[in-house]
């Protein structure tokens, strides 16, 4: 099968080496995987963060956001059938999706979303799953809770938080404060719900006493959180949570205390990682969100095409995440 892959870690997204493609065996599923034929992708910060960090010692394929047909089931599959059109966010202790063929357990797929296309639903799963657990099960919100409280996305634009958006604004009743820099980035969060949107190019402080919040209850910070760490230690309310995805590379915990406030780490690998009890929640909360999808409660955060799967054009879109600029997902579709 065709696969892009990387063999040195670190080089430059310019660099025809840094993703080329190769020919590798179709992989054979385990007792409860299924082998998928990937019809589309999409592109992750953690693609980025895996090429540039993590050394080889042979071909990787990045990539943990799929789309595609299941062409055969392990022995122990039993909630998949061949022909079933799945989509789902592998395992990142796997080879990824940048190949013609994957590997998943069935535990952390589900059927895609009937009402939209393979690139709409490609770029579902990572971050949906991401957005879905920090909001539920880190910070704890109740579905239809956290009327007259306060939930601040920090770098809403992205993956993560366009669905994070769309998430706390359909299935909570909390007042969603989202940040941007750029008036096309404000206008995305608007139009996918956030009842404010701030500018984190600013003081975040300044930005909430404008809007007439001076705390906030629960934060969900997405990016550059050492940047702006100073900041919400200010910005959080007495008994508050914190959530964050990014990796600082320090975090002093210690200004918390004073304010009781509750610090969470959201990563949506872990499930898969370590096999945990409660691994198939991802394939449950997929299905919930294709079903929100499909009656029209959520949007897909699909926002722009690179074309066909090729080395190329995912190091364009590679180069487009490591920009900073990007906005909503980033998908990739046929080989």
């Amino acid at each position: 099968m065709r696969a892009i892959v990387y063999t040195q870690h670190g080089l430059p997204i310019d660099d025809p080496r840094s993703l080329h493609e190769i020919v590798l065996p179709t992989p054979t599923p385990g007792p409860r995987d299924l082998l998928v034929r990937v019809q589309a992708i999409a592109v992750n910060p953690v693609d980025t963060k895996v090429r540039r960090f993590v050394a080889t010692d042979g071909p990787r394929v990045p990539g943990w956001d799929a789309v595609g047909t299941v062409e055969a089931v392990g022995p122990e599959v039993s909630l998949f059938k061949p022909g079933d059109r799945v989509y789902y966010a592998g395992s990142i202790a796997r080879p990824g999706a940048y190949a013609e063929y994957g590997l998943v357990d069935e535990r952390i797929a589900a059927l895609k979303p009937r009402t939209l296309s393979d690139a709409e639903s490609a770029a579902l799963p990572l971050t949906s799953i991401t957005a879905w657990e920090l909001l539920f099960d880190r910070l704890r919100i109740p579905e239809q809770g956290g009327e007259g409280r306060t939930l601040l996305i920090v770098g809403a634009a992205g993956g993560v938080g366009s669905m994070l958006t769309q998430l706390a604004r359909q299935l909570t009743r909390l007042r969603v404060i989202a940040t941007a820099s750029r008036p096309e980035t404000r206008q995305w969060l608007l139009e996918l719900g956030a009842h404010d949107v701030i500018d984190h190019s600013q003081p975040l402080t300044d930005g909430l006493q404008a809007i007439g919040v001076p705390m906030v209850d629960h934060v969900a910070s997405l990016t550059h959180t050492d940047q702006h760490y100073a900041q919400l230690v200010q910005a959080i309310a007495p008994q508050g949570s914190i959530a964050l995805i990014d990796d600082p590379a320090q975090l002093d915990a210690v200004p918390l205390k004073r304010k009781s406030v509750s610090l969470h780490w959201e990563l949506m690998f872990t499930r898969a990682l370590f096999e945990t009890d409660d691994m198939v929640r991802q394939h449950e909360l997929l299905q919930r969100v294709a079903a929100l999808m499909d009656d029209g409660t959520l949007k897909s955060t699909l926002a722009e095409h690179f074309g066909r799967i090729s080395a190329e054009n995912l190091r364009r879109a590679h180069a487009q995440i490591e920009s900073g600029r990007a906005r909503g997902k980033l998908v990739l579709e046929g080989f």
